[in-house]
């Protein structure tokens, strides 16, 4: 037998027999949808009672491709898909009709640095080096849409590195952004699909002002990490101005619903450099005052 060659497969592939299946010869059978094969019926996988399985391929499809990518870590960006990137701001602001409009096109214009922050952090991310197994670390991942996530995206093609957009289909149109690499460009039917795959891989995170698409997706990280559900990562609130102004943390801790430690689940910063800095001071040092729970004091202490 040592010169004989033992097949890897006995059964052919589903890719082989689906091949085969659109062959069939057209009868009152074959041409029944009751007759296609399960994973070629798309009628059959929208069915209600197919959403478990769904849930399974919107889970897996990512996480399959972006392993093959090499991709061990990934650096999140959330924010804002309506703040315009500076060369677009004062004309946002000339096309302001009532003083109300006017004043909000004017925020959105001060905060339009943001953008340049976003593509200036991205770029620093997408040139670090491989690690010892050879997977990629801090790849840039934003939503895949405008604004924000335009700029991530884009800081990552500036420096000639992939990136992640993680889209989902809405009632409107929404296209990913042209920065996005293609293949690494998926949709999402599911918010909540989507927002596992922020997480699973995130070793940073960036959350620039934004509106309740960003609030939805910060808070969840930070319940998170909260609970203990998620290990503590760097956690960047970019603009300290607007999330004091539209959040107080403070009376949340004052209120009891919080504790002070909590406030140490993030760091507010201004800049890439500012963020980067302190990436590299926390992977570095563990830096103590970040910690919000660390099980060996904790044990240390009892």
């Amino acid at each position: 037998m040592a010169h004989r060659k033992v097949p890897k497969r006995v059964f052919p592939r589903a890719k082989e027999d689906a091949a085969v299946a659109k062959t069939a010869t057209e009868t009152p059978q074959t041409t029944d949808s009751a007759y296609k094969l399960a994973f070629q019926d798309t009628d059959f996988l929208l069915r209600d009672d197919l959403r478990p399985v769904r849930f399974q391929l919107e889970l897996l499809k990512p996480e399959l491709l972006l392993e093959e990518a090499n991709i061990g870590s990934t650096f999140v960006m959330y924010g804002s898909a309506r703040i315009p990137e500076p060369g677009k701001a004062e004309a946002l602001v000339k096309s302001a009709v009532t003083p109300k409009q006017r004043r909000i096109a004017e925020r959105l214009q001060a905060k339009s640095r943001y953008y340049d922050e976003a593509r200036k952090l991205a770029q620093t991310a997408s040139q670090c080096p491989l690690d010892a197994d050879g997977k990629r670390q801090f790849v840039v991942c934003s939503g895949g849409g405008p604004s924000i996530m335009e700029a991530a995206n884009r800081g990552a093609h500036d420096v000639g590195a992939e990136s992640i957009g993680l889209n989902i289909v809405l009632p409107f149109e929404q296209t990913p952004n042209a920065y996005v690499t293609p293949h690494l460009s998926f949709q999402f039917h599911y918010f909540a699909l989507r927002k596992m795959h922020f997480l699973l891989r995130a070793r940073a995170v960036a959350a620039f002002p934004g509106g309740f698409g960003t609030f939805d997706e910060l808070f969840e990280l930070l319940t998170l990490v909260q609970t203990g559900k998620m290990a503590q990562l760097p956690i960047f609130l970019f603009g300290q101005d607007f999330w004091r102004r539209v959040l107080d943390f403070e009376a949340l801790v004052e209120e009891g619903v919080i504790g002070e430690n909590d406030l140490n689940l993030f760091r507010f910063v201004e800049t890439a450099e500012e963020a980067w800095e302190k990436l590299n001071l926390y992977y570095a040092t563990r830096e103590r005052s970040y910690r919000h729970r660390d099980p060996s004091t904790q044990a240390a202490a009892g």
